[in-house]
């Protein structure tokens, strides 16, 4: 009896976010006018905090990390959606496939890290003001940054190597507009229902436990808000209020995408849109409208030069 072997795919084929073509144009626009304001909103953002005092302090040096990982999670998946939108033939190589399936997860799961990191910031800063500067020390938060890094290296290795072991043989063509795992794992040419179950496990279970310790945390934080004086909790509420915020914003679909209810590709690329575009667009203008240090601080960085002749 003869055995058939299967050769391996060398690229894939990207089917994108919708089909319809006469839109395809027009939403490349779209896209890429958000993409240059996720660019310069969260580069405004962190040379704002690098420039300024603000980095001294653990929140804003928390926030220019995120920033950064905003305008690296984005870069990963934008520039090659906008061009596959107007080019007829979206392809990618199975190197290229792979690559940014694992930057994608590396920016996104440092991202989720440091939101905790900046959890954990908020509640020292109100439960334990007195101890604050003592715990989020500048050696503390540049740990809890590289725990972060190395954390989410881990993570996105394990997807890879989860995905790259797989025998692709046909169809080639991933419904999506970035590689992904799931979209990926519905082309391989085996029984793929174990590692589905190991990836809601590592990355929709994670996502929702982290999502719940947030939750709860910033819940203590309102709750001991409530002994505050009224102009302590007014600043205190702003700045948990734009937390919580991009906490849900960007959770919610990721939780969604990686819990999956149903099998529904078309859901997925909605839910993946939020939290590769649509949270990194809104992060800069939820963090600094609500944020009087920080509107100051631009304002001084970024606002015209006053000269002054002297008589």
């Amino acid at each position: 009896m003869e055995t058939m072997e299967y050769e391996n795919i060398t690229e894939f084929i990207l089917l994108g976010l919708f089909n319809n073509e006469d839109a395809k144009a027009t939403c490349s626009v779209i896209f890429s006018l958000c993409y240059l304001a996720i660019l310069s909103g969260n580069l405004a953002v962190l040379l704002t905090i690098r420039r300024s005092h603000l980095g001294e302090q653990p929140m804003y040096f928390f926030l220019s990390y995120l920033s950064f990982m905003d305008v690296c999670f984005t870069s990963t998946v934008a520039p090659k959606l906008i061009i596959d939108l107007l080019v007829q033939w979206k392809t990618i190589s199975f190197s290229g496939c792979m690559s940014q399936m694992f930057y994608a997860h590396f920016f996104g799961t440092t991202e989720i890290f440091i939101l905790v990191a900046m959890a954990y910031d908020r509640y020292v800063a109100i439960c334990r003001p007195l101890h604050y500067m003592v715990i989020m020390s500048r050696r503390v938060c540049s740990i809890l940054v590289m725990a972060s890094v190395i954390g989410a290296f881990a993570h996105s290795l394990m997807q890879v190597l989860i995905i790259i072991q797989l025998p692709f043989c046909g169809p080639n063509q991933i419904d999506h507009y970035f590689c992904d795992v799931f979209p990926l794992l519905k082309l391989a040419c085996m029984d793929t229902r174990l590692l589905k179950i190991i990836i809601v496990t590592t990355t929709g279970v994670l996502s929702i436990l982290t999502f719940v310790a947030l939750v709860i945390s910033y819940i203590i934080i309102l709750c001991t808000l409530r002994t505050r004086s009224s102009e302590g909790r007014r600043k205190a509420l702003s700045t948990c209020g734009s937390h919580i915020t991009i906490v849900f914003m960007f959770f919610l679909p990721l939780i969604f995408t990686y819990v999956p209810m149903a099998d529904s590709v078309s859901d997925d690329k909605v839910f993946a849109l939020f939290y590769t575009m649509i949270a990194p667009l809104f992060n800069p203008l939820i963090y600094t409208l609500r944020n009087t240090d920080m509107k100051n601080a631009m304002r001084k960085l970024w606002g015209p030069k006053k000269s002054f002749e002297k008589n």
